[in-house]
């Protein structure tokens, strides 16, 4: 491997980018695989650090009280990675934290970077591990102790030198090339507008010369998200012109957002979120099931449909594996035709257990039916009332309101005055996007939520 590297390794008080800080940097300055500086520095994260990462790191909050913050070290360690080759372990996580860092402390640091997981994978691809225990183990590497940021780094520093002994400096250099992949800028986008997008929640929207978006796209830390589509180069990607973007507060606005915009503006190339589709689920009264069709469901009969596809043959498809699981009759639900009290074709390969002829009480077979669907019942509303999702942006000392009422997205407020607004205008309008987004985030441990009056 030839050209200056930087060999970076940053512990951390959690693993989110967006609202956890660096407590410890290392880095190793190699020219080729040659040693040539060494840096290290506990950081003051400004926060507490969580007992189970001063329990695995070592690092407590006594030692981190008199380091410098962040900002006061910027600076240096800026001047240090420059033209430098990035190189770390899971370098997302590293690069992530470097990145989130140097923008608050006002400098924009854009890098060539190289995972060593990814570089191992590609050199080893018979061995089951690549995290840094595994390598560790797997090569002999001296790292007295782990999860501190010199020890590990320096470890990564061995792996390269084995790897170089095992496979040849060649074979090594050509690996790196292809794990290490850059983006690749469409002509007409200038650099200046990729950096202008903050590594923060929101959307962004790429342009072509055309009014509509060529596509829109949601992440917690939009840059890095925006650098990944010009590396993994998709047929439209040469096309962009422009890009847009909306910070949010927090992941919950950035996909609440992107599900509207994409529906609002229509983007070419945001095919799943952009098809309307025909939404529908399952009614069933104890009696009959039948297929509930989009223009029924909504925020009134929700808590009565069981199951919900954006398409009849997603829902047949549904239907079909819970009549396989519990022996239900397809025929005798109306969902296949076939002569009365005859057995049905299901029942002579043993997927019916034959109440279409009369092997067993329809009663019996409607109870199965009614514990198939219950599987399939959708989320009950968690609350009596409108109900408003907080999230807070620590960075910017932000804070949204995302308004809901019965699984419908109302809008997102920024004060108490906006959110009145919200809930005296409401116009309650089942989405099925936002009925996804918001009962998976609903689910999530530590969300705050505040009632709202009616």
């Amino acid at each position: 491997m030839n050209g200056p590297l930087a060999i970076v390794d940053v512990e951390t008080t959690g693993s989110d980018p967006a609202t956890d800080r660096i407590t410890e940097i290392a880095l190793l300055e190699l020219n080729g695989l040659t040693l040539t500086g060494q840096w290290s520095t506990l950081v003051n994260p400004g926060g507490t650090i969580p007992g189970a990462i001063q329990a695995l790191t070592g690092i407590t909050q006594e030692m981190v009280e008199r380091a410098p913050r962040f900002a006061e070290l910027a600076g240096e360690l800026y001047e240090r990675l420059a033209g430098r080759v990035f190189v770390a372990h899971n370098a997302r996580f590293d690069y992530g934290f470097l990145r989130r860092e140097f923008d608050r402390a006002g400098l924009k640091y854009l890098a060539r970077t190289l995972c060593t997981v990814r570089l191992s994978r590609r050199l080893y691809p018979g061995e089951h591990g690549h995290d840094l225990d595994s390598l560790i183990e797997r090569h002999g590497l001296e790292c007295e102790a782990r999860h501190r940021a010199a020890p590990d780094a320096a470890a990564l520093w061995q792996f390269l030198c084995a790897a170089a002994a095992d496979h040849g400096e060649d074979v090594l250099a050509v690996a790196a090339r292809q794990v290490s992949r850059q983006p690749t800028l469409p002509p007409n986008l200038e650099r200046g507008a990729i950096d202008a997008v903050p590594e923060a929640p929101g959307v962004y929207l790429f342009y072509d010369d055309g009014a509509a978006p060529l596509y829109i796209g949601k992440s917690r830390a939009m840059r890095s998200r925006v650098l990944q589509h010009f590396i993994a180069g998709a047929s439209w990607t040469p096309r962009v012109r422009r890009i847009e973007w909306r910070r949010t507060t927090g992941e919950l606005g950035a996909l609440l957002r992107e599900a509207a915009l994409v529906k609002e503006l229509a983007p070419v190339y945001n095919r799943q979120l952009r098809r309307p589709g025909q939404l529908c689920g399952f009614a069933f009264d104890g009696r009959r099931l039948r297929l509930a069709r989009g223009e029924e469901i909504d925020a009134e009969t929700l808590p009565f449909v069981y199951g919900l596809w954006r398409s009849r043959a997603a829902a047949m498809a549904a239907l079909r594996a819970a009549a396989d699981e519990h022996q239900l009759c397809l025929q005798v639900l109306g969902f296949e035709s076939g002569p009365l009290r005859s057995p049905c074709f299901r029942n002579q390969v043993g997927r019916c257990s034959g109440v279409c002829a009369g092997k067993e009480s329809i009663h019996v077979h409607h109870a199965r039916v009614a514990t198939a669907l219950a599987r399939l019942k959708s989320v009950d509303w968690p609350h009596s009332g409108p109900l408003g999702v907080v999230e807070h942006d620590r960075a910017r000392d932000a804070t949204e309101v995302h308004v809901l009422d019965r699984w419908c997205y109302l809008g997102t407020a920024s004060c108490d005055s906006e959110v009145a607004e919200l809930l005296e205008a409401r116009r309650p309008r089942f989405d099925y996007d936002h009925y996804r987004i918001l009962a998976r985030h609903l689910g999530k441990r530590g969300v705050r939520v505040v009632p709202l009056a009616a």
